[in-house]
């Protein structure tokens, strides 16, 4: 049943067109995610729909009895209630509350508050979001709205909320730009693009697969209709005149074909990224340690970090990762330990806030104020106008005031002004909050062939699986463990770890096994080191889990060949993330034969001695 209809709505800012005779219809067991690039209208159309806002012209309806439940992207706060009077505050005089106290509670838990009496004025801005959070939830609706409902929100707690909104009954309409979010939520997608609204029955990757049909049909057509254009511009141009109808009517159809040109979305620039000159000294932690008020946040936490490393962060909120993000970028200091910073770094810090912005100047002159052109890997010059386009600001939209761009868009606009810079180690603080669905996947491209190491604190699993090979996990009690991989890895390991003997218990004996130094009548020249150094003894003591890792996840990978034989597009996917993971396996394995017979060496020399 049809519970909310949206009939011709149009929608404009000033000269900017948000909506152009929309169409929507909402079915009362539709769960919705609307997907499209920073300022297209996505939280506009959700305000709408809520009520909140008025639509230039057309006619919104609803079924009767339809009650709405709705998370803005940014609430409203009374500041001087506590988390458990907020939630009750915006559920109403005629909720019996000693009835629902008990399911607040429940909710706040599972959204990781354990003191309801706290004061709304003390918390930050992520957890005053979970309260309203747990306001929408908690109301009794036909319809549910959320904007945004995953930001900075930590792993687990976005798993529980799936599952949550899975089982609720009802209509759900959301805006996200978490991809397995979607994927396992949601059963139909909406897309906002050019100020229609695209729907697809399905998640994410449904959507994915149906916008390149969608796309590939466009193209065809808009072939097809330059080919009759250059065919009527040919006539035209051998100057035959416009004596009779027929003649008339084929002058009308050029100047139609002329005018009718289709929205076809053109593939992105792509630019081999440049970045400053990365000397073999990068960062090197020594056994750091943070508290603040006898919490241990990090405790004796060492790391090399290395030119390519793509190092995910994760953990539960406010369990110390933005900590660790400050302590590297200068920001804190540690209370023991130190970090030496190599003298060619150059630092990128995208940080969970961006920077104060003159509102006033236009987007392109923001960034020229970092540069104007920046080099690319082959010693190409681009310019700020070019890698703009890239990270989908196009012509008009560079010569926009600040003022007039949408959150999102300002968030993208910090982004870029830092990649600008050209810096040779990215740091990375929740990269994804409000940033589209297409801007991620321009950055995720842009970090494929960035040159330099990449450290990223991110709830979206999508984006670690996506670009991280390590992950770091924060345990609790200053306690950082290391895994390799990416993110979907880490769970597997974790998973194991909790229901079998470890993976390292599982190698077998000859895969470790040490291979004995070369017999030489001259035994200084066989044992040219006789010690680790400190890089070295780290890496063998997670060499052999990491060889395990690597060979279950080729077994795994080498299975889905087979499962999808007649899938040309997943077997290509996978054929492609076959081929780097035995070529990292390789090097892997090297690595391992070598530090494997430098230890024997050392235990040898030891003994000798």
């Amino acid at each position: 049943m049809v519970i909310v209809s949206l009939e011709n709505i149009s929608k404009s800012y000033g000269v900017k067109v948000l909506f152009d005779q929309l169409v929507l219809a909402i079915n009362d067991t539709d769960k919705i995610g609307v997907i499209g690039v920073n300022g297209t209208g996505k939280s506009t159309l959700l305000k709408i729909i809520a009520g909140y806002e008025s639509c230039d012209s057309g006619n919104i309806s609803f079924a009767k009895g339809t009650r709405i439940a709705y998370l803005p992207q940014n609430p409203e706060y009374d500041l001087k209630l506590s988390i458990l009077e907020h939630v009750f505050k915006d559920l109403g005089k005629n909720e019996h509350i000693w009835e629902i106290e008990a399911q607040a509670k429940m909710l706040l838990t599972k959204l990781g508050f354990n003191d309801y009496t706290t004061k709304m004025s003390v918390l930050s801005g992520g957890q005053k979001k979970r309260v309203a959070l747990a306001s929408a939830l908690m109301k009794e609706s036909e319809l549910l709205i959320l904007d945004e409902p995953t930001n900075h929100m930590d792993n687990t707690t976005i798993s529980w909320l799936e599952d949550f909104l899975k089982a609720r009954r009802g209509a759900l309409i959301m805006i996200t730009h978490d991809r397995y979010f979607l994927d396992r939520v949601v059963n139909r997608t909406i897309e906002l693009e050019s100020g229609k609204a695209y729907s697809f029955e399905g998640g994410y990757s449904v959507f994915v697969e149906k916008k390149l049909e969608r796309q590939e049909l466009a193209s065809s057509i808009e072939r097809k209709r330059q080919n009759l254009y250059r065919n009527e511009l040919k006539w035209i141009k051998r100057g035959a005149r416009a004596r009779s109808t027929k003649q008339k009517a084929r002058i009308q159809r050029f100047e139609e074909l002329a005018s009718s040109a289709n929205d076809v979305i053109e593939d992105r620039i792509e630019i081999s990224v440049g970045s400053s000159r990365l000397g073999n000294k990068i960062i090197e932690i020594n056994k750091i340690s943070k508290a603040y008020d006898e919490v241990d946040y990090i405790k004796d936490f060492s790391y090399i970090l290395l030119k390519r490393d793509r190092i995910g962060i994760v953990g539960s909120n406010g369990i110390g990762k933005s900590t660790l993000l400050n302590i590297l970028n200068g920001k804190t200091k540690p209370d023991f330990g130190d970090i030496a910073i190599g003298s060619t770094v150059k630092i990128g810090y995208f940080s969970q806030e961006s920077e104060s912005m003159p509102l006033d100047i236009r987007a392109i002159d923001y960034i020229k104020e970092t540069a104007e052109y920046m080099k690319t890997e082959s010693g190409q010059t681009i310019s700020a106008s070019q890698l703009m386009e890239t990270f989908l600001f196009d012509g008009e939209m560079q010569w926009t005031p600040i003022e007039r761009l949408s959150g999102g868009e300002r968030r993208r606009l910090y982004l870029l002004k830092i990649l600008m810079g050209e810096p040779n180690v990215l740091i990375l603080d929740e990269p994804t909050n409000d940033l589209d669905i297409d801007t991620l996947k321009t950055l995720e491209d842009y970090l494929d062939n960035f040159k330099g190491a990449v450290i990223s604190v991110s709830h979206d699993r999508y984006f670690l699986d996506r670009t991280c090979q390590k992950i770091f996990s924060f345990e609790g009690n200053g306690n950082i463990q290391e895994y390799p991989g990416n993110y979907s890895d880490y769970i597997f390991r974790k998973q194991l770890d909790n229901a079998e003997p470890s993976a390292q218990d599982n190698v077998s004996p000859e895969s470790t096994k040490v291979q004995p130094p070369k017999n030489d009548s001259n035994k200084n020249d066989s044992i040219s080191k006789t010690k680790f150094s400190y890089k070295e003894k780290l890496e063998f003591e997670k060499i052999d889990i990491e060889v395990s890792l690597l060979e279950e996840k080729l077994d795994f990978i080498e299975k889905n060949l087979l499962e999808n034989s007649t899938d040309f597009v997943k077997l290509q996917e996978l054929s492609i993330e076959k081929e780097k993971i035995e070529e990292e396996l390789l090097e892997k394995m090297e690595r391992q034969e070598y530090l494997h017979n430098l230890n024997n060496e050392i235990i040898l020399q030891k003994k000798s001695n």
